[in-house]
This record gives C-alpha cells, sequence and structure tokens, in this order.
C-alpha cells in the first residue's frame, strides 16, 4: 500500500474506533499500535513506551493541571450564580439586560474558569430560570450561555490555547494575549444581538426590579477577589515576574483558599475538587501521551509527510487554503472534542501552515473558534447536552435552534479575523513584542 492509502486507511480505523465509545487515549494506542505492527513490524514496536512516556516529561504540561484545579475550585463554589447576579443588578433596566448579564457573566467566568462547559453549567443552573421566567423566549435563553459559555476555551487561561501551544511550539503566553480581544468582542457581539432580539421579544409590561446603589455595590464585594486573581495572572505572567506554569500553581491555590474563605468551605470540600481535577488532568494528559504515540506512528509510516505533500500539491492560495483548513475544523468539530482533533491534526496542518507563512498564533485563535463552534452544534455539541441537562424543561430541538444565530455570528467572526488579523495580533505585539 502506497502511504496515501495507508493514511486514508488511518483516518477511516480512528473515526470507526472513536465512534464506537472507547476512550479517546486507549482508541489512539490501539491504533497506533495496531498500524505500526501491521505496516511497520515488530521493530516499529521498540519506540512506543518512549513516545507514549516521553511526551509527559514536557515542564509546560504543570500548567494543565493547575488550571484545571483553578477551574475545578471556581466551578465548584458559587462564584457562577455570585458574579451573574452581581451584573444582573447593574443590567436590569437595560433591554435584554439579563440575557446580557448572563453573557457577561459567562466571559467573566470563562476569565476565571478556562472550562467551556463548566462555563456553561455554572451561569446556566442560576441564569436560564430566571430568564425563562422573567419572559426570555427560550431559544434565546439557551443560545446565549451554549454560545456564552463556549468562550471557556477562547478567554484566556484556555486549556485549548495549552494543548496548541505545546504541540505547535508556540509561546503560551502570546495564545493568551491574543484570545483576549477576540473573546471581548465576541462577548459585545452577542450582547447586541441579544439587545437587538430582547426589544421585541420581551414583555415591556413586566414590572421592573429595583436594586438601590448599595446592593449593587455589595453584590461585586464576593466576586471581587476572584477578580483579582485574573488580574494577578495577567501582571505576574506578563510582567516577566513567573512562567505559565508557575503563575496556574500560584493561582490554583490562590482560588482554593478563596473558596475556603468566601465561601467558608471545610476540609472535607477539598476532596471533590481535587477529585475532578485529578480525573479531568489524567484524562487530558493521557490523551496527550496517546497523541504523541499516534503522531510518531505517522510519522515512521510516513503518513505525515505524504499527507502535507499531498496538500502542498493542490497548489493553493492562502485564501483558499485557510478556507479550506476552516472547513475541516468545523466538520471535525462536530464529531470530536477539542483536544483530540488539535493533536490529530496539527502534525500533518503544521507544515502546511509553515509553508505558507501562516501567523500561528493568528491560526490558534481561528481554530479555537471553530471549535467553540464544535461545542454548540449537533451532534456532538457538548454545551447544547450541558444545557439540556440544567433545563431539562426545554426540549432540546428548541436549545439547537437557540444557538444558530450565535453559530453565524461566530463564522462571521472567524472571515473578520481573516481579514483583519491585527484584531488577533495587536495585543500580543504591544505587550510582548513582535514575534520573530
Amino acid at each position: 500500500m502506497s502511504e496515501l492509502q495507508i493514511a486514508s486507511l488511518l483516518f477511516i480505523v480512528t473515526f470507526a474506533v472513536l465512534f464506537s465509545g472507547v476512550p479517546i487515549a486507549f482508541g489512539l494506542v490501539a491504533v497506533a499500535v495496531a498500524f505500526l505492527a501491521i505496516f511497520g513490524g515488530a521493530g516499529a514496536l521498540a519506540a512506543v513506551p518512549k513516545s507514549f512516556v516521553g511526551e509527559l516529561s514536557s515542564f509546560a504540561l504543570l500548567t494543565l493541571p493547575m488550571f484545571v484545579v483553578l477551574g475545578a475550585a471556581i466551578g465548584m463554589s458559587r462564584a457562577g450564580k455570585d458574579i451573574y447576579e452581581s451584573l444582573h443588578r447593574w443590567l436590569h433596566r437595560v433591554p435584554g439586560g439579563l440575557v446580557i448579564a448572563n453573557i457577561f457573566a459567562c466571559g467573566l467566568f470563562s476569565a476565571m474558569c478556562g472550562s467551556s462547559p463548566a462555563t456553561a453549567a455554572a451561569i446556566g443552573k442560576a441564569g436560564i430560570p430566571e430568564m425563562i421566567k422573567r419572559g426570555v423566549p427560550k431559544r434565546l435563553a439557551t443560545g446565549a450561555i451554549a454560545a456564552g459559555g463556549s468562550l471557556g476555551i477562547l478567554i484566556p487561561p484556555s486549556i485549548t490555547f495549552i494543548i496548541y501551544g505545546i504541540v505547535t511550539e508556540t509561546s503560551i503566553g502570546r495564545l493568551f494575549l491574543a484570545g483576549v480581544v477576540p473573546g471581548i468582542l465576541l462577548v459585545l457581539l452577542f450582547s447586541f444581538y441579544s439587545w437587538t432580539v430582547s426589544m421585541r421579544a420581551i414583555d415591556r409590561d413586566a414590572p421592573l426590579e429595583h436594586y438601590t446603589f448599595a446592593e449593587k455595590v455589595s453584590g461585586l464585594a464576593r466576586t471581587l477577589p476572584f477578580l483579582m486573581i485574573i488580574v494577578a495572572v495577567t501582571a505576574v505572567m506578563y510582567g516577566g515576574f513567573a512562567t505559565p506554569s508557575e503563575v496556574a500553581a500560584i493561582a490554583a491555590f490562590f482560588a482554593l483558599v478563596l473558596v475556603m474563605v468566601i465561601y467558608r468551605g471545610r476540609l472535607s470540600d477539598l476532596w471533590p475538587i481535587m477529585r475532578d481535577a485529578t480525573r479531568e488532568s489524567s484524562m487530558i494528559l493521557m490523551i496527550v501521551a496517546a497523541a504523541a504515540l499516534y503522531s510518531y506512528m505517522m510519522s515512521y509510516l510516513y503518513v505525515t509527510q505524504s499527507v502535507a505533500d499531498w496538500m502542498f500539491g493542490w497548489n493553493l492560495g492562502k485564501w483558499e487554503l485557510i478556507l479550506v483548513l476552516n472547513l475541516f475544523l468545523l466538520m471535525a468539530g462536530f464529531f470530536m472534542p477539542a483536544v483530540a482533533i488539535i493533536l490529530m491534526s496539527m502534525p500533518f496542518i503544521l507544515p502546511v501552515l509553515n509553508q505558507n507563512h501562516i501567523d500561528l498564533v493568528w491560526f490558534g485563535v481561528v481554530l479555537t473558534i471553530n471549535l467553540e463552534i464544535g461545542l454548540i452544534h449537533p451532534p456532538v455539541g457538548l454545551n447544547l447536552f450541558v444545557i439540556r441537562g440544567i433545563a431539562p424543561e426545554v426540549p432540546l430541538r428548541d436549545v439547537m435552534w437557540g444557538v444558530v444565530p450565535f453559530i453565524i455570528m461566530m463564522l462571521s467572526f472567524i472571515v473578520v479575523l481573516t481579514v483583519f488579523p491585527q484584531i488577533v495580533t495587536w495585543l500580543p505585539d504591544m505587550l510582548m513584542g513582535t514575534a520573530k
């Protein structure tokens, strides 16, 4: 068999294994070992242990479990509900203010948590019932939370950026900065859409709530310490005082302290936080190690090089190539989780990006927005099922239709970033200097 025939068979088998329900890490290892044994012979298996374990020795991977602990600590507290309530008190007189408060809450929680499903669950538990009770259309209420929750992998700290940075050897700090402006713009875009829809849809005769200035200020008190973590992480990391791994460890520690102090937690409350963080970290690190073995297998069998040469043979211009890559990422996002897509696709996409001189930081943001769309698009849109779980009274059909306008906005935003890449690169270039 030729290398391209092996590549075609490999992708078919890989998708079949992953769709069978086998855990991603175990599925990738099984496929890699099988193809090495069949097409590479027994000698090819000698490097399997080294490839699997060697990837886990990267110092940059320490960032992952620390940010997972940070997200778990905040996600299991009432921080999400407090952020939502505080914003609602300030925005309740604005048309659609309740929806906008939820979207802003998703953006702020994303900046503390870094997990899209956790953001959707934390904000949606408090926000969706309140929005529906006060006359917000179900599709708008659930769509806003699902789309706002997807910002968790774009607004730093982002596990997706960490994985992408490690795989492509791109500065994680620069990627974090690159996600800030697009994340803020998406929050504003979602909010503007919600405002325009709410002007027509929300009952204007509904009684308005009233909050005193003191009540508005008091709502900020419980969330201010968590917001200070964001400021501190930004200042320390980009001030050059610590590495991303060190910053992640400090942020995780202070998040645990704040949960214990502000919400008066007990030592026994630390157990579920550390348990969930350990489970998620182990899962991600296993996938990273398995994907490293999978990449070794593709390189050993000359699959990576053959696919890259095949793509070079298309002689696509820069714009056509960007379009093809976006379509690929969108289709992959419909069926596979973000981490798996990055780890499996970048080995053959990266040479193409470098050959065409495409900025890896810019592409990392575009890739992440594509993966955000995958989180809210059927059939495997994880955020859709999170919303369905916390709002069982809303039919899944309404949840799916509710995200359609937000998907259109995100696709349009990718076009804008393609035409104006400075939206992504301006902040990291200003604070860290122009990338060489």
